[in-house]
């Protein structure tokens, strides 16, 4: 029987990954022997840890144990305990010049769309937005009919008739970071790259009204952008016909975007990662950076978030920062965080999801640190609110929470116009207007549910190189940028993922 893999990924760990599930009294190549059955993706102590010693992986602290390990034992929530400890944040002692064009590397390009006002989309959709929850049948009825119709056959450039349906928009307050988070959110899609053209649908009474959005944001209604409310359009089913008959009017000027060869500078990649695993942090996560470093380099723009999943690695992050003012935004963004869970009863100190513990992932500590790998190794140039549009080329974070779909939205909304998802689980998960490109943690997902996962970086484990799967995955971004339907979108996935961030009290 072939000896099971393990793998030490820094010198200063005191804990190796089994790659594979290894059983108690094998005997490991560098000679310690294993005390109890470890899972694949899971941790085992190569030394002896007392109670209260810091466990490290990565080269940092995931946690301290619980009670005292003995060499060779199976480390997990049974025996990791979690509690705050300092971190240096050196704010900007690590940022470097990010890496230039290699000598002989030409600049990368994809087929975009173009659109008036300069911004480069990777699909040409029609959106229908809802300003309230109250408005939501009536623009899924609009998009049922266009697409029912047939009519889009005689469109074959626009990519379909999407509604973006949201359980907010009323009984919130009329001013302050609720309304504007929400605000940012629709006037991000509405202005989306990947829309050729948006109709907006109210009810008419609502706290978030469509004049006011339109006033604040400049908004002229044309080809691209009109609106309307059910109490106007006289009830639900005229308000149909109103919003089909809109649509129908669209569809020409939608038609005449045609892509064009634009370069890989255009690109605004959103990273996401979910449904995580022990071999996260091994193969995709990093992976993904390394095909974000690569966009960087090539002038794009890659937005990490999920502010909850970097704490335990944000001083990872204000290392890299241009500059200490960008830096402190990171902790701050922690900061805030720590309240805002104690004010709902809970701390950020929690452990994953049940699924990630499965998968061998302890603590949030532990999951930061392999979510943070996403980022890659560029300079932070930014740090966003959530929603809020980025207007910096590099590397930047936005905060978001760290449930996927509410996460990417604030990511779309900010203007991203590709989305890499990894994934050790399995995650679900697809969005629109902005394709979603699943990169399986581990080979074995990949082969389970090949219908869902675009890209198998668990070959990481058998050789292949972070550098090679990174230069696989930005090949990937390349392509479906430019057309080639990612294996969520040929699922059908993305209609119902907008899930704008609650952050206020319902009234």
């Amino acid at each position: 029987m072939a000896m099971p893999r393990t793998l030490r990924l820094h010198e200063a760990d005191n804990v190796v990954v089994a790659v594979d599930s290894v059983p108690p009294g094998t005997i490991l190549p560098f000679g310690l022997t294993v005390t109890e059955r470890v899972p694949k993706g899971h941790k085992l102590s190569t030394t002896g840890i007392a109670r209260g010693e810091p466990v490290r992986k990565f080269g940092q602290i995931i946690g301290f144990a619980g009670k005292d390990i003995t060499p060779g034992s199976w480390v997990h929530e049974h025996n990791v305990a979690i509690h705050d400890f300092e971190r240096d944040y050196a704010f900007a002692t690590e940022v470097r010049a990010d890496q230039m064009l290699r000598p002989g590397e030409l600049p990368a390009h994809f087929m975009g769309f173009r659109r008036p006002n300069g911004r480069v989309g990777t699909r040409n959709y029609i959106g229908i937005l809802s300003s309230v929850n109250c408005s939501a049948t009536v623009i899924d009825y609009i998009a049922d009919e266009i697409n029912k119709s047939g009519i889009l056959a005689d469109y074959p450039s626009i990519d379909g008739v999407v509604p973006f349906t949201h359980g907010t928009g009323c009984g919130m307050g009329s001013k302050g970071e609720e309304f504007d988070l929400l605000a940012r959110t629709q006037w991000g899609y509405a202005s989306h790259p990947n829309f050729a053209a948006v109709v907006v649908v109210g009810l008419g009474c609502e706290v978030f009204q469509i004049p006011r959005l339109k006033e604040a944001y400049g908004i002229i209604e044309g080809e691209h952008f009109q609106s309307l409310t059910i109490q106007e359009s006289g009830g639900t089913r005229k308000a149909i016909a109103a919003g089909v008959a809109k649509v129908r009017e669209m569809l020409p000027f939608a038609a005449r975007a045609q892509r064009e060869a634009v370069p890989a500078s255009e690109l605004t990649l959103a990273l996401q990662c979910g449904g995580s695993d022990g071999y996260s942090g091994m193969t995709a996560n990093p992976a993904l950076g390394a095909a974000a470093d690569k966009l960087v380099r090539h002038g794009g723009t890659a937005i990490l978030s999920e502010t909850p999943e970097i704490f335990g690695a944000e001083h990872l992050l204000t290392r890299r920062a241009e500059s200490p003012e960008v830096g402190r935004k990171i902790v701050d963004l922690i900061d805030w965080w720590k309240d805002y869970a104690a004010r709902a009863g809970g701390e950020l100190n929690n452990n994953p999801s049940p699924g990630n513990k499965a998968g061998g992932l302890t603590t949030i500590l532990e999951k930061s640190l392999g979510a943070a790998a996403k980022g890659g190794t560029a300079t932070l140039r930014g740090v966003y609110r959530y929603a809020e549009q980025i207007d910096r080329r590099g590397f930047v974070f936005m905060d978001t929470p760290g449930y996927d779909p509410v996460a990417a939205t604030g990511q779309v909304a900010g203007g991203a116009n590709v989305l890499c998802f990894t994934t050790g689980r399995g995650s679900a998960y697809g969005c629109k207007p902005t394709p979603s490109i699943k990169l399986a943690t581990n080979s074995d997902l990949y082969r389970r549910m090949e219908e869902d996962m675009d890209i198998d970086c668990g070959d990481i484990l058998d050789g292949v190189t972070i550098e090679q799967k990174g230069e696989e995955i930005f090949q990937k971004i390349l392509d479906i940028a430019s057309g080639e339907r990612s294996k969520s979108e040929q699922l059908g996935y993305g209609r119902h993922e907008f899930v704008p961030w609650q952050i206020g009290a319902t009234m």
